[in-house]
């Protein structure tokens, strides 16, 4: 029996780990039902002073993520896939607002990165109200399809990489539900253009106002990739379906190489990764991944994350 063997038999008798994927070294398993594990809210830089003010207007209320028992109205206690609790990312019920979770880590090498979880994305169930809510953007209630589906915006998750010698960049995958006018797209997107940062916006050459995309704030700079994808909403806002995603990128080559989610693979070799023009200090080897929920509505929309495994092949 090799060692390949082995690995491959413990992994397979160890149920928190045999329902993922990993390449050989594992960085990272975080199982929310036992703690946060470093995943925290993304905050924009401030001055010298702590003074918070300073932080940009469209990155100062990204929401903290927080462990949930996803409890609803109607059903009590969902409970997560591996046990009563998941990493919650919840928005504010604001048009565009975003809740963002970064676990931030450091390369100890190049090559393979791969990132692995189980997903539920569910907007905020609506009590009260008068027959106009039975309808909403492409839905009209009909017993079986919920216009709270119609209510979920966007979810991305991605990278902050740098290294040799301060080239920054970021791989990112998002999954559009709905656009901003709230018609059904279900399709994968990246950005051609890297994030602004703060210090363009302290050098006075981009004011991005609140709620803006903060990963790429023009629509236009936004490329999809794959055919589009129906997920799993399952008709109400209070059913939790868990999808697996996993996602494969290259350091040594600032690749994307793939994306899969349940039983479709992508293909995101050929997807840009748009680098920094000018060069970073005290960055080096950076390796943070976030998770990001958009609303495109008035109503809150959810992330729930059950567990994430980070591993490489370095």
């Amino acid at each position: 029996m090799t060692t390949s063997d082995v690995r491959a038999a413990l992994l397979s008798a160890d149920p928190k780990l045999s329902k993922f994927s990993p390449l050989p070294r594992i960085l990272a398993f975080d199982e929310f039902d036992s703690g946060t594990h470093g995943w925290t809210e993304l905050l924009g830089n401030y001055n010298g002073r702590g003074d918070l003010s300073t932080v940009d207007d469209h990155m100062r209320d990204f929401r903290p993520p927080q462990l949930s028992a996803c409890n609803f109205f109607d059903i009590g206690t969902h409970g997560a896939l591996s046990g009563t609790y998941a990493l919650k990312l919840a928005t504010r019920p604001y048009k565009g607002h975003t809740a963002v979770a970064i676990r931030r880590l450091t390369m100890s090498g190049r090559g393979l990165v791969q990132l692995e979880t189980y997903f539920a994305f569910k907007s905020e169930a609506t009590l009260g109200g008068g027959a106009e809510l039975d309808s909403f953007g492409d839905v009209q209630w009909d017993g079986n399809t919920h216009p709270s589906e119609a209510q979920f915006g966007a979810f991305t998750v991605a990278t902050d990489l740098c290294g040799d010698g301060g080239l920054r960049y970021h791989t990112v995958a998002r999954y559009q539900n709905t656009d901003m006018d709230n018609h059904f797209t279900r399709r994968w997107m990246a950005p051609t253009v890297p994030e602004p940062t703060p210090r363009e916006h302290f050098e006075g050459k981009v004011k991005l106002e609140y709620a803006a995309d903060f990963t790429a704030p023009n629509p236009e700079d936004w490329q999809q990739f794959g055919e589009p994808q129906e997920l799993c909403y399952n008709e109400v806002p209070t059913k939790v379906n868990w999808h697996y995603l996993r996602w494969l990128i290259d350091t040594d080559k600032r690749k994307n190489v793939e994306l899969q989610v349940n039983d479709r693979v992508m293909d995101m070799r050929d997807v840009p990764v748009p680098p920094y023009e000018e060069r970073y200090e005290t960055l080096e080897n950076l390796l943070n991944f976030y998770f990001s929920v958009r609303t495109h509505s008035s109503v809150r929309n959810f992330l729930f994350l059950d567990s994430v495994l980070i591993s490489v092949d370095w």
